[in-house]
């Protein structure tokens, strides 16, 4: 498979990179707004950089990844899906809902391959919770708990991305950008829409215009109860933070901490523990599972209509904390 990077000046690029060469696949060119940013990552990585978008897109890669400031990359967006070019779109992709519905229509107008990078979906817990269904022993969802706690938002300026701290250009702060994999795992596991019990969102720690921790209490219809809690507030610059995932469901209780993960069941009374998958290299099974949809005809396992989807609930949520 054949990929252009497109917006390296996001903090994801190198994954994505990583998770190309990983899956076999071949960066063919990368391109950035800052021509000098653009340079220094091609420069880094030994790839070809190119001075406009439409040089990556003339060469027609299988797979285009689109990144960059979220107030940029809808028009950016829009060009590849213009081109017929099968698009990775990271988050966030968009300002606000509205303007990603842009992308939304325009992709299914052009029966447009999107995949989004919410790469959570294909860690341990997921994949033992699909095998115990598969083998009708997972038993009624109860319960799902999603949390993601990183360093301080100094991080996001010292990448060079500081659009993130902005609420006018990000769309809001650890909620938007971390919640939104919570978000996603809980609209994917509940039966029907999704209903905001309660939301909460709080700047107690640093002085920047967005919020710094978040929690939100979401109901479906068959009660199933799910938290999902994200956040600045984690005590070091160092890469990762504090990351769990928990499901309870009739028959099992899962748990993923991101380098260790396990599964307790009651049928057979067990606890086993899971092959881990750390968050940050998770994006290699994104990459292989994109290439593989491509190859097969399928569609992505993670579509721009699920990531709509949780940017809704990531509005309701919003506005219930307003309230």
């Amino acid at each position: 498979m054949r990929v252009c990077l497109l917006g390296v000046s996001h903090w994801h690029a190198a994954m994505h990179l990583d998770a190309v060469r990983f899956s076999d696949g071949e960066v063919t060119n990368v391109w950035d707004a800052d021509p000098k940013r653009g340079a220094d990552f091609a420069g880094i990585h030994g790839v070809s950089v190119c001075d406009r978008v439409e040089q990556a897109l003339e060469r027609k890669p299988d797979l285009a990844v689109v990144m960059g400031s979220p107030d940029k990359v809808p028009d950016l967006a829009l060009k590849v899906i213009s081109a017929g070019i099968p698009m990775a779109l990271e988050k966030p992709a968009a300002s606000t809902t509205k303007e990603l519905l842009r992308i939304v229509e325009a992709a299914q107008s052009h029966g447009s391959f999107v995949a989004v990078p919410l790469p959570n979906r294909f860690g341990p817990v997921f994949c033992a919770m699909a095998a115990l269904e598969t083998d009708g022993r997972l038993g009624e969802l109860a319960y799902g708990h999603f949390r993601i706690v990183n360093g301080p938002p100094q991080r996001y300026r010292d990448d060079g991305v500081d659009w993130m701290l902005d609420p006018t250009i990000g769309g809001g702060g650890a909620l938007r950008n971390l919640g939104i994999h919570g978000i996603d795992a809980a609209v994917s596991l509940a039966q029907g829409p999704l209903r905001i019990v309660s939301a909460s969102v709080a700047n107690r720690i640093h002085d920047e215009p967005v919020e710094d921790h978040a929690h939100v209490v979401l109901c479906d219809d068959a009660g199933t109860l799910f938290t999902v809690e994200a956040g600045y507030t984690f005590a070091s610059m160092s890469p990762g933070g504090d990351f769990e995932w928990r499901i309870a469901t009739g028959n099992a209780y899962l748990i993923d901490r991101g380098e260790t993960a396990q599964c307790a069941t009651l049928d057979d009374r067990s606890i086993r523990m899971l092959a881990p998958e750390h968050p940050s290299t998770r994006y290699r099974l994104f990459m292989a599972d994109t290439f593989d949809r491509l190859r097969s005809g399928k569609r992505p396992a993670v579509s721009i209509e699920d990531y709509l989807a949780a940017m809704e609930v990531i509005d309701a949520a919003y506005e219930k904390a307003k309230a």
